[in-house]
């Protein structure tokens, strides 16, 4: 899994550092924090999830924009100094978290990822204006089903065991403070048997599979803002 420079998008105008309480006058703002998976390796823009998710949100009226704070390659530590490196700052409307298959492939301890998923669901709710119930949790894909793994021999029932480890950490976490958790995992695993599932570069998720997640998430995110 390559590296790529910090991206940092806000689609309309802004950076995630420009953010201020006047934005809000014209619609929310979507802090999306992660890695590959939240920036879009090897998609288009308006393919990524948080973009797609706000497209289809602006359809039932409600005006949202993703700043998005991700890298492909990311770790959780590699993460908590991205938001420091951007200066990430304030209050946004709704936040997002999706960070950890790079823990796992690297061969991180499990309990690193412990530790530092409950520092960044805390820093998530604190952007979040201290309300968890604005912020949501995405479960890690399973990669151990894509044509990358296959070509590096990778060992796909240990992926998929590991990956399950560290996804119900971070929903036990998520649970424990009163945040959404989003399982788009087991939808990942349909990759194994539908290839437009998979991006060109043969190991991230196509618009297809960021479709689907927005479907898994999307009543979550409309009940959240068409509530307030």
């Amino acid at each position: 899994m390559r590296f790529l420079i910090l991206l940092c998008i806000f689609v309309l105008s802004a950076c995630a550092t420009q953010k201020t309480d006047s934005m809000s006058e014209t619609g929310f703002v979507h802090l999306a924090l992660g890695d590959s998976y939240t920036i879009g390796e090897a998609v288009n823009v308006n393919e990524r999830w948080p973009v797609q998710l706000a497209h289809r949100l602006r359809k039932d009226s409600i005006q949202i924009d993703p700043v998005i704070v991700a890298t492909t390659g990311w770790t959780t530590d590699e993460l908590i100094s991205g938001i420091v490196k951007a200066d990430v700052e304030g209050t946004y409307d709704f936040v997002s978290l999706l960070i950890g298959v790079n823990n796992q492939y690297r061969g991180y301890p499990i309990d690193q990822y412990e530790r530092e998923f409950k520092s960044l669901l805390d820093q998530a709710i604190q952007f979040a204006g201290g309300n968890p119930y604005n912020v949501m949790v995405v479960s890690i894909p399973d990669y151990g089903v894509t044509p990358f793994a296959t070509k590096k021999m990778l060992d796909e029932g240990k992926i998929a065991r590991e990956l399950d480890n560290y996804n119900a950490i971070a929903e036990k976490i998520a649970k424990l403070r009163d945040v959404e958790f989003i399982n788009i995992t087991p939808g990942s695993r349909e990759a194994k048997n539908d290839p437009t599932l998979i991006a060109s570069d043969g190991l991230h998720p196509s618009g297809k599979m960021y479709k689907m997640w927005v479907d898994e998430m999307y009543n979550h995110v409309f009940d959240n803002l068409s509530s307030r």
